[in-house]
Parts: structure tokens; sequence; C-alpha cells
């Protein structure tokens, strides 16, 4: 699978009884395919992956695999705290159809940077799928320094790297590491221009779930160097980045799925988006929609 462009890192939507919501599930894939996205994330952090169970996750994945039918990629989230562990949620993702798995750092651990690249090299090892490394320590408590990056790419079935450390200085650091075997991707939407300047070749985007469209249309002309035009649907699709960061990810992308008729709510112990943030969705709304209407159809 070739990693680059708008990969969407899907959200789970519920009913209101709390179950899986697979109508909604098999509209927000259909929606990725139609919109463009080269690939799709499932059971990742926006996925709320730490309250899916093991039949939960197994019906997500294959049921993504299905309903892309070789269109778009299906990546498995299969980070877990263990390295036996997550060797074993990658194999399990593997025999599901999906084609690569994204990897966070153990969370809450704390391994040494010596302990990520053994983790890393033993899920490439014995996972079975391409291995996409993960570093976002805000959520997880580690922070995958450039230089171990670069201990690991290259290396047999690690195929790239989703960042979502912002700062420019670490993506000036990471840049002589993209190379057609090793893709960097950015793993936060506010920022993607920045990292598409300094080598990044896509973004697993939150902001995609609710702008397929507008969203791919961003990364073509950020990935061909249009950076003017770029910088445009950027700083139309602002607002949107801002309301999604206004409150723990995925509460205010959930909020938004909902009123746009997909799902009901999350799992504890996240709550739903408070009102005086929900009161500014309406104007949203009509920017999602006016952005989508004016982005190109997919190719």
């Amino acid at each position: 699978m070739h990693l680059s462009g708008s990969i969407t890192a899907l959200a789970t939507p519920f009913r209101a009884d709390g179950g899986l919501d697979l109508d909604a599930w098999a509209r927000l894939v259909a929606r990725q395919v139609e919109g463009g996205s080269r690939a799709v994330v499932v059971a990742g952090s926006t996925g709320e992956a730490a309250a899916l169970d093991d039949a939960e996750y197994d019906t997500l994945l294959r049921e993504a695999v299905r309903l892309a039918a070789g269109r778009i990629g299906v990546i498995a989230g299969t980070g877990l705290a263990s390295t036996a562990r997550t060797i074993a949620q990658t194999r399990r993702a593997a025999a599901l159809g999906a084609k690569a798995a994204l990897v966070v750092t153990p969370p809450y651990v704390r391994p040494t940077q010596a302990g990520l690249v053994a983790h890393y090299r033993a899920v490439a090892e014995k996972g079975g799928l391409p291995v996409i490394l993960y570093n976002v320590p805000t959520r997880t408590g580690v922070d995958l320094l450039p230089e171990t990056v670069a201990r690991l790419a290259g290396q047999p079935g690690i195929v790239g790297l989703k960042e979502a450390v912002a700062d420019p200085a670490r993506w000036r650091a990471l840049a002589a590491l993209s190379a057609p075997g090793f893709a960097l991707l950015s793993g936060d939407d506010p920022s993607a221009l920045a990292a598409f300047r300094q080598g990044a070749v896509g973004v697993v985007s939150v902001a995609s779930n609710l702008v397929p469209r507008a969203f791919a249309a961003f990364c073509a002309d950020a990935g061909a160097g249009r950076w003017e035009a770029a910088a445009a649907r950027a700083a139309e699709l602002a607002p949107l980045f801002d309301f999604l960061g206004a409150a723990p990810n995925p509460i205010p992308l959930k909020a938004a799925l909902a009123a746009l008729g997909f799902g009901h709510g999350l799992r504890l112990p996240l709550l739903p988006l408070e009102p005086a943030l929900a009161a500014g969705l309406p104007a949203l709304l009509e920017r999602i929609a006016r952005a989508e209407a004016e982005a190109p159809a997919a190719a």
C-alpha cells in the first residue's frame, strides 16, 4: 500500500444504546472512498480503540475491509502497552484483512529509546503486517525521538511514521528520513501544511472524517507543491481544526458527526461536548458543507 495523501483516522459511531452503529460505519467508510481518501485507520485513538472489545474490533475491521473492497487501504490500530500483546493484535488485524498496522508507542509504561527500537523491530518481524510508527507523546507519555526513528527507518517491515508533534524543529530533524520506502505522515491537522513543506507525504487526519473531499484536495495540492493553493485550503479549514482541538479528541468530532447523522455519543470516560462549544456547531456545519461542495471531485 502506497502511504500518501489524505488518510482518515476513522471515528467509531455508536447507537443510542451504546452498541456499534454499523449502518453509520458503512456510510462513513463509503464517504471516505467517494471523497478521495487514500486509506482509513480503524481503531486508532480517534476510533476510541481503548473502549472496544475484541469482537467489536474484529467487526469494525472486517467490515471496513469489505466496504473498502480494495479501493482504498485499510490500516489497523494495533499498538498496546506490551510488545507481546501488540504482536498478537497485529496478527489479528492481518488475519482480518488489514494492509498495514499503525503502532503507537506503548502507552503508560514509558520505555527507553532502546526499548522502543526493540519493540518496533519485534512487531515488524513477528506481526505479519507492514508497521507505521506512531508518535503522540501527549497521549502516551513517551516520545519517539527523531534519532530513534532514524534507527528504525528502512528496517524490514517498517514503512512509515505518523508524527503528531507539531514542532518545526522536530520536522526538520525528520526531513532527511523521507524516502520511497519510508513515508513521513503528519498526525496533526493544523500543522500539516508545514509538515508537507518539511517532507511529509500525507496526513493521518481527524478532520477528514467530516470533509474528506476538501481534505483530499488540500493533500493533493500540498503533495504536488502547489503551496499557494494548499495554504488557501488550509486557511478555509482552520476554523474546523480549531473546533476539533477545543476538547480532547474525539469529543468535538463525535458531536459534529452526530449532527451529520453518523452515530450517537461516546463511551465513558469520555463525556459529550460542553454546551458552550456545541453552540458553534450550526455555523461549523455550514462551513463543512460549503468546503465539501467547493472541493473538486475525487480523481
